[in-house]
Formats: C-alpha cells, structure tokens, sequence
C-alpha cells in the first residue's frame, strides 16, 4: 500500500530534522546487535543521560555475550549497582544464556526469537530489529506513545489494550520503506527533545503542522493519563552486626524486587512504632536468623523512593552476641565488591574503612 501524503508528510519532516539534531549517542556509533540490545534494556524507564556510563562500563566488563553468559550474576549485578531494575540485569543474565546454547551466542534477528527472550518485550524487539538489523518494526517505548496520542488527538489511555493497538497500527504505517532506523531513533528523540510530558516546545516541533494536539491548544492533555494511585509507605528497622572487623549481610531470592543483591539484615516495622524498634529488630534477628545481638546505638534515617513504594530505614548498629545463624560475615574492606540496592550502599558508605588517597591508588 503506497503512504498518504500525510504519512509522506510526517516521514520526511522528521527525518530531516532528525539529520539535523539527533543525538550523538553511544550505542548509535555500532552496529553490533549485542551492544544495542543491552543499550535498549538499559534505556527501559531510565533517561539517556544516566543509562551513558552505565553502557559504557557494562561493555567493557562483558564486550561479547558469550563473557556475559560465562559470567557470575552476582557481578553482573555488581556492573548494574545503581542503575535500578534490576530485573532486567538477571534478564539480561538469563537470555545471553539462552543465546549461547540456542542462538549460536548471536541476537537474533526476527520477532518471534526476540520476544522468547527474557526482558524484551515488542518495542524493544522492535528497536532491536530496526537499529541492529535494518527491518521495518515499528516501535512503541514512551516516547513514541506520547508523540502519537498527540499527534493524532488519540482519546484513549495508552494503558488501555484498544488504545495501545491504535497507537501501534499508527506506528506501524509511518515507518518509511528503508529507513526505520532513523524513523524511530527520530521518535525518541523528538519525544525526548522536544515533544517532552510537561510544557511541550510545538513551535520547534517539525511535526506541528500534522499535530491534532497542538491544533487543538491543549497538547499537554494527550496521551490521556490514569488516575495516580497512592504509594504506600514502608517502615523498616536494619541492624550493621558488627563481629570484629566484619559485618553481618543476607543475599535476597534471585527473583523479585532487588534479586540477588546483598543487603543488611532488615525487618519490616509497623509506623510510629517508635521505641519499640529496637525490641522488634532484636526479635526478628532472633526468629529469622537465629541469632542474639544487642543494639548499641542509633545510626540514622535513610529514605528511598522505589516505583511502587517509599521506604524509610531506621538504622542501628548491634553487636553480636551469640548463636552462628544465617547470612554471610563479609570484611569491611568487601563491601565494596558485593552487589548492593542503594540505601543499603549508603549505609555501608559509612562504615567502610576510609582509605587515603595513596593507599586508594595502590589498591
């Protein structure tokens, strides 16, 4: 079916201006399937700017799938430490796996191998296709959700299966024949650059004389969004158990939030509990790990937003008292090398021995 001149119009005004300001982007310099693919898991509800050193460091430490298969997941978790979601690392884990005993260790290159993959989903096997390997895919991350609800006036929320259906078909009919690499490298960053959630610069926009939302003067009104829902919030009491110069850590599942990362042995405590944290922490050391400690001192107060909850940490530092119990005894010094979530590398931030500046260079 030949393209409208509508679909002509929006697919030559974009790659122009997208020959003029794209990005200049690391993943974008290689067409090794491997480095885009961990670029695109990467780039899942993370922003550009901080998925960068990430990439970078993530490929020096596996440059080939087949050392990323052959590596620990404790240090690819270790790599991942402070990028978040750290699903998709396990994911990213798991498939190169995957690739090395059923795919010849090579990304593959069709829709349906991609979406057997653990942590690809259609828009990224999409942006996969079309970055690393030329196919016309369409792709629907962000981005382009929110530039298409615009563009088209799209009523509906894209978290509704109708609406999400509409907004790939139109994906889909404006990929231009030969060229949707630069086509969705150009979605994202027109939704990143200028067609952004909150104050939107339409006058730049080189799709504005297309735009329904823009012609209707309330463009901040598309994509329709859902109602928020409240984020409960958690209290928890967490114990630095100290046995000489090492420390007390338990390793969560390998599956679910934060799997298979260290952490300091925590319990979840009812709000306004108050003085009774340090009786519930001593209790709850006892029954989970069978173990007696006696807290010492109170540490401190952490705070950590997570997508579906925010978290506050009470922290006091115990002294071991009796019983072997769970978790590992880890160095002080080995704190370092272990994989942790953010709060709980904050805490062990402040009891890790300072190092000075020449002993840090020796190391």
């Amino acid at each position: 079916m030949k393209p409208t001149l509508l679909q002509k119009g929006i697919q030559s005004k974009l790659l122009r201006w997208f020959k003029k300001n794209g990005r200049d982007l690391p993943w974008r310099k290689t067409r090794d399937p491997y480095a885009i693919w961990v670029s695109e898991i990467m780039l899942q509800q993370t922003q550009v700017a901080t998925v960068v050193p990430y990439f970078q460091k993530f490929l020096k430490t596996f440059p080939t799938i087949h050392q990323l298969a052959k590596s620990d997941l404790s240090k690819v978790l270790k790599t991942w430490e402070g990028l978040g979601y750290y699903s998709r690392a396990r994911n990213l884990h798991g498939a190169s796996r995957i690739l090395l005993n059923h795919f010849r260790g090579k990304v593959p290159d069709t829709l349906k191998d991609l979406l057997s993959l653990s942590g690809i989903g259609r828009s990224t096997a999409g942006a996969i296709l079309s970055f690393a390997f030329h196919k016309e895919a369409p792709i629907l991350d962000g981005n382009a959700k929110r530039i298409l609800s615009r563009l088209f006036a799209v009523s509906g929320s894209p978290e509704e299966r109708k609406t999400e259906q509409l907004l790939w078909k139109f994906s889909e009919s404006l990929i231009p024949k030969g060229y949707s690499n630069p086509f969705n490298q150009a979605l994202m960053d027109l939704g990143s650059m200028i067609c952004t959630p909150k104050d939107p610069q339409c006058p730049k926009c080189p799709l504005h004389d297309f735009c329904k939302g823009y012609g209707s003067g309330k463009p901040e009104k598309y994509p329709v969004k859902e109602p928020k829902k409240k984020i409960p919030h958690i209290e928890s009491a967490t114990a630095v158990i100290k046995k000489g110069e090492k420390v007390l850590l338990n390793q969560r599942p390998p599956e679910g939030l934060l799997g298979g990362l260290w952490e300091f042995p925590n319990c979840r405590v009812g709000l306004k509990q108050g003085p009774r944290l340090r009786l519930g922490l001593i209790n709850a050391i006892k029954k989970e790990m069978g173990m007696d400690v006696e807290v010492k001192k109170f540490m401190g107060i952490f705070y950590q937003t997570y997508s579906h909850f925010k978290l506050t940490m009470h922290i006091f530092h115990c002294r071991h008292l009796n019983g072997k119990g769970k978790g590992k005894w880890v160095p002080l010094k080995g704190l370092r090398l272990l994989p942790l979530s953010k709060i709980h590398r904050r805490i062990a931030d402040t009891i890790i021995p300072k190092l000075s500046p020449l002993r840090e260079r020796n190391q």
